[in-house]
């Protein structure tokens, strides 16, 4: 079985992230070894994450979670809401560092993982907290809000929306594009239909030949 830090591990994402056109460097590379070794470990005592086989947690962890980089405007603040072990928000730091990142969750026990990993990791201008997003209340709003976690896109944006700058924009990971025109349909109906816009970016990741979708709603700037 492939091991975590090979030289096959690490060329999954050099590899993966070039073919979502995202350059990563050695430095950044050995962050991921370290960052998958490290959840490995804790993973043995909390429950972290389901998935062990060291590729699919290059593919379906870091991989899936830095395919949205693009998107992301330089120099952002970035709000990751139900982070867990770190994903996408950490991964996505790790490559875009001058991201200003904060991440969120009501279990304390993944929140000392995300807090274990940033150091290190040694990453800057990134902070962990153990709040519902419910609950939280951000001095400034942040210019994306993402999301792994949450189960309907709706729920998402209800609770992204009084976190999310005037030109923001909220990110979503989802399946394929044709299994999320209902959800898509069903957050633009009523109000929202005037207050915002939705749009669709399509990926694929290594040794998955179905399509992985990000979601981006922004707030509409005049109404439709």
């Amino acid at each position: 079985m492939m091991k975590i830090g090979s030289s096959s591990w690490k060329e999954i994402i050099r590899a993966g992230a070039g073919a979502l056109a995202i350059d990563v460097d050695q430095a950044q590379i050995d962050r991921f070894v370290l960052y998958a070794d490290e959840l490995m470990k804790w993973n043995r005592k909390i429950n972290l994450t389901a998935i062990t086989d060291p590729q699919a947690l290059a593919v379906r962890h870091f991989l899936d979670s830095i395919a949205p980089s693009g998107l992301i405007p330089p120099g952002a603040s970035l709000l990751d809401i139900g982070s867990g072990a770190g994903f996408p928000g950490i991964p996505l730091k790790i490559v875009r560092p001058d991201l200003r990142v904060t991440l969120i969750d009501a279990v304390r026990k993944k929140v000392n993982f995300q807090k274990h990993i940033i150091r290190t990791l040694g990453l800057e201008n990134i902070g962990s907290h153990q709040i519902r997003a419910q609950e939280f209340a951000a001095e400034n709003p942040f210019d994306v809000v993402i999301t792994r976690a949450l189960s309907t896109l709706t729920e998402f944006v209800r609770l992204a929306l009084p976190l999310l700058a005037q030109d923001g924009v909220i990110l979503a990971w989802k399946g394929k594009p044709g299994e999320i025109r209902a959800e898509v349909s069903t957050l633009m109906s009523g109000e929202n239909k005037d207050r915002l816009s939705v749009s669709l970016s399509t990926y694929r990741l290594p040794g998955f030949a179905a399509e992985r979708t990000i979601v981006a709603v922004k707030k509409s700037s005049s109404p439709k």
